[in-house]
């Protein structure tokens, strides 16, 4: 990881900005929170959230939102750009890193060992090839989840190619990424009992004129799910994990795109067209 002279940027956030180089918007109590209230003024940050233990930190190619009781992020929040989806600082080497700026008890390498559960990046290596740093955080702890290998290597890989195909493509998107839990926490793993997440979600903003927006739920366990059959609206991923995302949207552009129609998802991010190439090159 890095040393002193490569320090993280780190912001931490539990109603009140603790430390850190960069400077978040923060209400000093929940009760001053709004819609509109976010503790970075970045489209890719989700709205605080309540009820939940939150931590939020500032990396150099993503957001997060780490829950110190369950040991994983509550959301990973990026923007991929066409200029972030290329480079030469590749995974190689760099092993997963336990996060020293978030409290004890917190997830290690041991954790994982013997769990059959892969260290499963929020945050894709494979979006952080432009910076070495960036390379580097992307392997922190609080960037990742328990995730059965099945979906890691297989499903929620293609999805990770999509996304950089449409920033490619677009220029740049906006994404959110993290763990769901339907009725609390049933299974951790390791000593320092890191929660195991039901499902993972994934929602992606393209703001240009004619915005749109599509969210995806994964179930964590083996087996193949076609794309199409993944998607989910905003709206549903936002019902699920109480997550308010893209506050930083008009009304009126949020309500239309969060509220989208899986037909409409479908055909304006031709959803279908990404399947046939996933499936063809599986």
């Amino acid at each position: 990881m890095p040393g002193d002279d490569d320090k993280q940027s780190t912001t931490f956030y539990n109603g009140k900005e603790e430390s850190g180089a960069a400077t978040p918007s923060a209400p000093t109590s929940s009760s001053d929170v709004d819609k509109k209230t976010v503790r970075f003024k970045a489209m890719e940050v989700p709205a605080q959230m309540t009820g939940t233990s939150e931590i939020l930190l500032k990396r150099d190619g993503y957001y997060v939102s780490y829950n110190k009781d369950r040991k994983i992020p509550n959301w990973v929040a990026w923007h991929l750009t066409a200029a972030h989806t290329k480079g030469n600082n590749y995974r190689d080497g760099i092993e997963f890193t336990e996060d020293k700026e978030v409290p004890y008890p917190r997830a290690t390498d041991g954790d994982y060992f013997s769990s059959r559960y892969d260290r499963g990046h929020m945050c894709p290596s494979g979006d952080n090839k432009w910076d070495r740093r960036a390379q580097m955080q992307s392997f922190l702890f609080t960037n990742v989840c328990p995730q059965n290998h099945d979906l890691n290597k297989g499903d929620w890989n293609d999805l990770e190619m999509q996304c950089r195909y449409w920033a490619k493509n677009i220029g740049d998107i906006y994404i959110v990424a993290g763990p769901i839990f339907y009725n609390g926490v049933k299974n951790t793993i390791g000593k320092n009992k890191v929660a195991v997440p039901d499902a993972f979600f994934k929602v992606i903003l393209d703001d240009r004129s004619k915005a749109k927006a599509i969210g995806f739920i994964y179930p964590n366990k083996n087996g193949h799910r076609q794309m199409t059959t993944c998607i989910k609206s905003v709206d549903e991923v936002e019902r699920l994990t109480g997550i308010d995302f893209f506050p930083r949207l008009d009304d009126s552009v949020e309500d239309r795109v969060e509220g989208a129609s899986k037909e409409t998802m479908n055909q304006e991010w031709k959803v279908y067209k990404a399947e046939a190439y996933a499936e063809s090159r599986n």
